[in-house]
Parts: C-alpha cells; structure tokens; sequence
C-alpha cells in the first residue's frame, strides 16, 4: 500500500520537518547546502534551535580548498549538540609554529607551508543507522560504521566498528550490540 507520496508507509525523507509539530527534529539532507557533505535519506538531527543551522553550528573548520567530505548514511538519529571537527582544524606540528599562517595569505603563504600541508585524515564517514547521543564530537577522518551508538558527549578520536557502542572521552568500545553471529547475518 502507498501513500499519497509515492513512498511506502512512513514520512517522504523529502519532507524538511516529519513532525511538523516538533520542528527541533528534521531531516538533515533537506538543510545541506555543501556539495563536500553528504546525508542519506531519513537521517535526522534533534535540536531545539531547529536543524536549519546543522551545516555551520555542527560541522566545524570545513573549508572548501581542504576538499575533505563529510558522509552521512540513511537513518542515523544525531541528539542536540553534536560537533564533526574537519580537516581545517589541524595544525601542522612540525613547523617552527602551530599557527596557520597560509591560511591568512598577505604574504605569509610565501614563507610557511601551504593548506595542503597541513595534517589530512580524510573523509569523515558515518555509516547507515548510526545513533550519535548528546554533544558528542567525531574528529576529523572518522570512520563510524554502520549501526553504531555514541554516547553523550564521547570524543570520537578512532574508527568505530559497525554494531559497536562507544562512549567516553576518548571514546572506548562498551560492548558490540550482537553476537558475531548475529552480524554475519546482516
């Protein structure tokens, strides 16, 4: 049987606000503008301030030149507060200086090392049916595979195997969510 929107059961992922009641909860890809960020249909951020802003208050120091993605899979729930640090925000440590001189130009550029000298993990990648709890920050290049839980306010310094939960600062595996088992059935 199909809705009216051609979809089966369930809101079209096409529809900015699936409570139009609750309009804290949306579905993310209906707010992204950057083509190096990608969401997955369903994926929705919970926020009191609304999602509207997801793409400048929770994706920080994304610049375009760096070129680095952050990829988002289908059905993933991210609570209030939670922060994707990107490439932009490292530092080269092993310059005379910490400071991103490049960055600024007016001359500087000249002497110190270019962006793309600076530090780069890659793309950050969230895998499908991903739970990312309250304030949690996922630094840059993480892998999180699919079915994953962060907990509230964990630091997200590795790569988080599929149907594994983390929490902590840094982020430690709690427990796998199923027997191996039951995964190699998935």
């Amino acid at each position: 049987m199909q809705n009216s929107d051609s979809h089966f059961f369930g809101p079209n992922p096409s529809t900015p606000y699936p409570f139009p009641e609750f309009p804290r909860i949306g579905f993310l890809k209906n707010f992204i503008q950057s083509t190096l960020i990608e969401v997955g249909d369903y994926t929705y951020y919970d926020d009191p301030d609304g999602p509207e802003h997801f793409e400048k208050k929770n994706v920080l120091y994304h610049y375009d030149f760096r070129g680095d993605k952050l990829l988002i899979g289908k059905f993933c729930a991210i609570a209030t507060g939670v922060k994707f640090i990107m490439n932009g925000a490292n530092h080269k440590t092993s310059a005379f200086s910490t400071f991103p001189f490049a960055i600024f130009s007016n001359g500087w550029e000249k002497s110190m090392p270019k962006p793309g000298d600076f530090p780069d993990k890659g793309d950050t990648i969230v895998g499908n049916d991903v739970w990312i709890g309250t304030n949690a920050i996922i630094l840059p290049g993480i892998k999180i595979g699919d079915g994953a839980i962060i907990g509230a306010y964990s630091v997200v310094a590795r790569n988080v195997p599929a149907y594994t939960i983390v929490a902590g600062n840094p982020s430690q595996v709690i427990r796998e969510r199923f027997s191996p088992e039951v995964k190699e059935n998935f």
